[in-house]
């Protein structure tokens, strides 16, 4: 089951605030898979702007003042989030019902869709992304994380288990084809390192 929510934030530090803030609100793992999700214009607001995506074991009844969310748990495949309640004791006295709501709720709820069908999506929160420090090996990267697929840009072949990857502490994968891929890019020495290199200023202190 995926929760999308949506404020409406405008830069991605923002939106893993939001990610974070209502993970620790739900009372969630740390290593709950959870997503940013650049929201077009139009869907909620006139300019683009970036939503997020959690997955979630149970529908909350509540959550955070301001969030617009919505719940996917349709059949695969399936863009439109199903029927369900969304539940939990969180900080809004008003239980939420329904599939979503909440002015930012087109957005919250092409995050969530895209989440549930792994088709987009930069994934921030995952198993195993704690142990992903320093210096490891494509091997032991894909099998200590939930990530399933390591890519090198520009290359036909994937790289090897025993390649080297330069994680910078910083590794982002992302949904494509239906899998949690991590897109490298080529580093000194013959190593790789993610596509995404860390921003300079982490959105707060508390969750690099």
């Amino acid at each position: 089951m995926i929760l999308g929510l949506d404020t409406g934030t405008r830069t991605v530090a923002e939106a893993e605030h939001l990610l974070h803030t209502v993970a620790r609100a739900l009372g969630l793992a740390g290593d709950t898979i959870g997503c940013t999700h650049l929201i077009p214009g139009g869907h909620g607001m006139d300019e683009p702007h970036v939503a997020c995506s959690l997955a979630v074991p149970d529908p909350p009844t509540s959550l955070p003042p301001g969030v617009s969310w919505a719940l996917s748990s349709g059949a695969p495949g399936s863009e439109t989030p199903g029927s369900g309640a969304l539940s939990s004791g969180l900080l809004s006295s008003a239980p939420l019902s329904g599939d979503r709501g909440g002015p930012f709720a087109a957005g919250a709820a092409l995050a969530a869709a895209a989440h549930f069908d792994r088709r987009a999506g930069r994934v921030v929160t995952y198993p195993g992304r704690d142990q992903l420090t320093g210096v490891v090996t494509v091997a032991a990267l894909l099998a200590g994380s939930a990530i399933e697929r390591v890519l090198l840009l520009a290359s036909a072949d994937p790289p090897g288990g025993d390649v080297l990857v330069l994680t910078n502490d910083h590794v982002r994968p992302v949904w494509q084809d239906g899998l949690m891929t991590l897109l490298t890019m080529p580093a000194a020495g013959g190593r790789i390192a993610p596509a995404e290199v860390p921003c300079p200023t982490p959105c707060c202190a508390d969750h690099p």
